[in-house]
């Protein structure tokens, strides 16, 4: 097993039929950002990959795998998920990486974060 393998997740209490990875990345010295990476449910080694970057200020791509363009939705209660049938891992893989550090999951090792357009690109 890969070590970014997601094997449990909490909330989903069905079995999928597609891999799923989430770790970090590690972008330049000492910032790591944090990334999740869905498989096609079709052919994850033909099927073409969808970057998800969220852009504005504080925008985590874990908004856009759990309500928009990921398998799994969370369901009202905010404690389960659901498999929607719009995802777009239906036809190809997704990436979705959380970007710059300081967003979401993504850190870095010192505390001082880029906020501007011009430093973050």
């Amino acid at each position: 097993a890969h070590p970014d393998d997601v094997t449990d997740l909490p909330g989903l209490n069905f079995t999928i039929n597609y891999k799923h990875y989430s770790g970090y990345l590690n972008a330049t010295s000492g910032r790591l950002l944090h990334y999740w990476f869905v498989e096609s449910q079709i052919s994850p080694s033909t099927d073409p990959l969808l970057l998800s970057l969220y852009v504005g200020p504080g925008c985590r791509s874990l908004d856009g795998i759990l309500s928009e363009l990921g398998p799994l939705h969370e369901q009202d209660d905010g404690k389960t998920l659901y498999d929607t049938p719009y995802s777009w891992n239906k036809i190809a893989n997704e990436l979705f990486l959380e970007a710059p550090a300081g967003v979401g999951f993504s850190y870095a090792d010192i505390k001082k974060y880029d906020t501007d357009d011009d430093t973050t690109s």
